[in-house]
Parts: C-alpha cells; structure tokens; sequence
C-alpha cells in the first residue's frame, strides 16, 4: 500500500481519521497549503485532483508562477571528511560530485523501493 499519490507533478500524502471516518491529505513539498479530503479513495483522488487544478489556476489568474516540490537540486550536509572522500572518489572515476551523489542516491532508492 502506498501512502502517496500523484497529479500533475504534486505529490499528495494519504491519511486516514479513523474518529472522522475520512481520508485526507495535503501536496507535500511546497509552501501553499493544498489540502483535500475524501469519505472513500474515489472522492479522495477527485479531491485531490480538484485541489491542484484550483492551485494552478489561482496561480493563474494571479500572474504568479506555481510552485514546484522538486526541481531537482538540493543542499546537505555532511561531515569535512566524507566530503573529501567523496570528491576523490569521484576524481577517481572522472565524474563531477553532483554526478556520484546522484549515482549512489539512485542506487540506494532504488535498492529499497
């Protein structure tokens, strides 16, 4: 069971209120606060598409570029030594640090998904 769900590049958690009887989630990721609710996972998904479609057309209508989760860059921190060795690691096979992070990312998820 997954507790995510897609539409048009958003990403919408799945929760359940058990004392409510419904489910419900918000687009993760961003700073607007898109939220949508459900009594089944039907109405759930229409919700959830309804909610997106409503965000980009306010953006819209407001001349203001919608935001997106993931553009594909982001900072981390580590510690002084793994940096250095990761950087010689990635002399060493003649790749950019950005590109052996990437790698090694790209392994691990899909490792575990």
């Amino acid at each position: 069971m997954k507790n995510t769900m897609e539409y048009k590049g958003y990403i919408g958690s799945v929760e359940f209120s058990e004392e409510d009887g419904v489910f419900f989630g918000k687009v993760m990721g961003i700073r607007a606060l898109i939220s949508y609710e459900g009594t089944n996972a039907k109405e759930l998904v229409e919700d959830f598409h309804g909610s997106v479609d409503d965000y980009l057309v306010l953006c819209a209508e407001e001349g203001v570029e919608p935001e997106k989760a993931y553009k594909g860059s982001f900072n981390i921190r580590i510690s002084p030594e793994l940096h250095k060795q990761a950087v010689v690691c990635a002399l060493s096979q003649q790749i950019t640090l950005n590109r052996l992070v990437e790698n090694a990312l790209q392994k691990y998820v899909m490792s575990v998904t």
